[in-house]
């Protein structure tokens, strides 16, 4: 087993931030925009298996990218700075 990172860490070390923390992303994930783009990735996910395109358990994820939605490997699909839509308006012009 891997060892904890900071922030696992941090929030093991102060419960009350990391109470905090979990009520936030409770009424974030409330939230009716949050709730359609879960909604479209689970239906992509499942039409994927349905088509034989991915399989349960095999590591990937359905993907908001600047072509679309495209299937990624999990661990990659955790905020990508390069290929996610509207990252050059929110990350401004590189300098």
């Amino acid at each position: 087993m891997a060892a904890k990172g900071k922030t696992a860490l941090f929030y093991q070390n102060n419960p009350a931030a990391a109470q905090q923390h979990r009520d936030y992303q409770a009424k974030l994930n409330k939230k009716p925009s949050e709730v359609k783009k879960r909604v479209e990735l689970n239906k992509k996910n499942l039409s994927n298996h349905k088509l034989g395109k991915s399989r349960v358990g095999d590591g990937k994820d359905v993907a908001h990218t600047r072509r679309g939605l495209t299937l990624k490997k999990a661990s990659s699909n955790r905020g990508s700075k390069t290929d996610s839509p509207g990252d050059i308006r929110a990350r401004g012009k590189k300098k």
